[in-house]
This record gives structure tokens, C-alpha cells and sequence, in this order.
């Protein structure tokens, strides 16, 4: 089976945003955006792949038989928008979604061109959701408090 992508790396997250964000607003909400998930999970930022900034880890396993580590919740601030790996699609967070703000949506990953765009306060929800519901998919195989 083909090895997993994106994989946890040793590259410093304020390396990465210095060398490669060249927008200075995005580098600017990347660092909001760190904050914020830090805070929420408890969790030190590392990169995954080459441009995915994620907090915690857990270890799946599908039906198929592939498997790997993923961070719990994670964002990348691409040119066009942010996406944001935090959405696991259930009842609690799609009430949330409406009071998010600005953003599109995509299989599970939020799309947010600017921090100033949406409503923080709802995103920490989302984060937590996202965290907890984690938690009980895969609850010996995460490393979060």
C-alpha cells in the first residue's frame, strides 16, 4: 500500500509562514489561526506534508486496510483561501456553520478567504466538536490531552 503524503515533519510552522506565505495579511491570520488552535487543543502547531499546519495526532485505520496519522485539526493557508481541516459533519456543528460567517465548503474542509470573515468565537466550537467527536472515534489511538 502506497504510503500516506502527508506525514508529520520537523519543519518549523514560522519557517514555513516566512518562506513561503508571501502575503503578509495571510501570514498574519495563519498566526490567529495557530493561536487559536493551540489554545483550543492544547497542542504545539507542527507542519504535516508541506503546507498543512496541524495540532494533535491520531491513528486511523479504514475497512480497506490503509492506514496513518492525521492531526486532529489542522489548517493550510493556500493563495486562493484557508482551508480548514476541522469539520466532521455532525448535527452540533452543522447548526454552527450558519453563524460561522463567510466561507465555502467543500468535503468536509472549510474554505475561509480571510480570518476577519468569520466569527471566532463559533469556529473554537467547531474546533472542539471536532476534537471530541475524534476523541471517540479513536479514543487509544490519539496523543491529545
Amino acid at each position: 500500500m502506497a504510503k500516506n503524503k502527508t506525514q508529520e515533519t520537523d519543519k518549523s510552522v514560522y519557517q514555513f509562514l516566512d518562506e513561503f506565505i508571501e502575503d503578509e495579511a495571510k501570514r498574519e491570520d495563519s498566526k490567529i489561526l495557530i493561536n487559536l488552535m493551540s489554545d483550543v487543543s492544547g497542542y504545539d502547531a507542527k507542519m504535516w506534508g508541506p503546507s498543512i499546519i496541524g495540532f494533535g495526532s491520531y491513528h486511523y485505520v479504514y475497512e480497506s486496510g490503509r492506514e496513518g496519522d492525521a492531526p486532529i485539526i489542522a489548517f493550510s493557508p493556500r493563495k486562493a483561501a484557508f482551508s480548514l481541516y476541522v469539520f466532521r459533519g455532525n448535527k452540533e456543528e452543522s447548526t454552527l456553520l450558519p453563524r460561522l460567517g463567510k466561507f465555502k465548503m467543500e468535503k468536509g474542509c472549510i474554505y475561509v478567504k480571510k480570518v476577519a470573515d468569520i466569527d471566532l468565537n463559533i469556529l473554537s466550537e467547531i474546533l472542539r466538536n471536532t476534537i471530541r467527536l475524534t476523541l471517540e472515534q479513536y479514543p487509544s489511538q490519539t496523543d491529545i490531552i
